[in-house]
């Protein structure tokens, strides 16, 4: 499966909105917002992250589809990456392979993940990037509904 990057634009709203409001992924992220279904503080979210140039924020296309985003952003002065793919693509290769070319594209060492310890394949997408475990730490987790142990990643 051919992955590459894009720039996001406003016409990947929809199918990013679908996209993390699957209650699969959403469970399995543990970490996300609290209410999925919520459109408007979705989009207020997607225009903010579009306006500003401190993240870069791409479209992962697999085949040439919308197969989901990844993003590196900074927080708290560590800059950070995320992704989330559709979840009928899962288990493709699709997210390791779109978080490594983010990290090629992302000149900022070091990058820091987070992932919540039941995500067994986003701990592997993260390992096959090169990121190792730093820590880790309990908070709530909108997407669970309880608190969730959070492995703390790092790539040097």
């Amino acid at each position: 499966m051919h992955v590459r990057l894009r720039p996001v634009t406003d016409a990947d709203a929809d199918d990013a909105f679908a996209m993390m409001r699957d209650p699969e992924a959403v469970r399995m992220a543990a970490f996300t917002v609290a209410d999925p279904d919520d459109r408007a503080a979705f989009d207020t979210r997607w225009s903010r992250h579009l306006a500003d140039p401190a993240i870069r924020m791409r479209a992962v296309e697999a085949d040439g589809g919308f197969a989901g985003t990844v993003a590196a952003f900074t927080l708290d002065g560590d800059r950070e990456v995320t992704y989330w793919i559709r979840r009928p693509l899962w288990g493709r290769g699709i997210a390791t392979a779109a978080l490594m070319l983010l990290v090629a594209a992302e000149p900022t060492r070091p990058l820091h993940a987070r992932v919540a310890e039941a995500n067994l394949g986003s701990l592997r997408v993260l390992e096959r990037a090169g990121f190792t475990r730093t820590g880790s730490e309990t908070s709530f987790a909108a997407g669970a509904g309880r608190p969730v142990v959070e492995l703390l990643l790092e790539l040097r």
